[in-house]
């Protein structure tokens, strides 16, 4: 009988085992190959057009224009109390102004990896964790100040132009 008892107890503890180790396992398989964010997990956040002024000498020589994409953990974005929009603005215009170094008028020389990383890890410092996983750019353009005038000049020719034609007239 006792023989019994103790194959019982043996078996008992060998299944336990068994199964403990296959729950660590299992475990530490799932933490080493999760998925990519980009696979799910975390919302897209679409900036309105940035329209940020480039100063040059101390005068406004022309317009950095963006629009970009923001990957944020969902339940870090509800928890914000300021509206993530705000912020992701505020931080962009900052980071931007902060930079002298970012030259826009040579818009080939800028090296958009270190910009959209510079983004992210001011974003993240600044509201002490964690919050953007990822900055993506969907749009970039630079205007110079002229390229802006010379759109501004062809808008008021076109429509003076149409109304001296003669279809106009009638």
């Amino acid at each position: 009988m006792l023989k019994f008892v103790l194959a019982a107890l043996w078996i008992s503890v060998a299944t336990v085992a068994a199964v403990f180790f296959s729950f660590q396992m299992s475990q530490a398989r799932n933490g080493e190959g999760q998925a990519s964010p980009f696979f799910g997990g975390l919302d897209y956040v679409r900036t309105r057009v940035l329209s940020v002024p480039v100063l040059s000498e101390g005068r406004v020589g022309g317009y950095f224009l963006a629009r970009l994409v923001y990957t944020v953990d969902p339940s870090r974005k509800n928890a914000l109390s300021l509206p993530l929009e705000t912020l992701l603005m505020d931080e962009v215009y900052s980071y931007l102004f902060g930079n002298p170094q970012i030259d826009f008028s040579t818009i080939e020389q800028i090296d958009l990896d270190d910009l959209r990383e510079g983004i992210r890890v001011s974003l993240n410092e600044r509201v002490g964790e964690t919050l953007i996983h990822d900055v993506l750019i969907e749009q970039v353009d630079y205007l110079a100040k002229s390229e802006i005038r010379d759109n501004v000049v062809r808008r008021r020719v076109v429509p003076a132009a149409h109304a001296r034609s003669p279809a106009a007239e009638e």
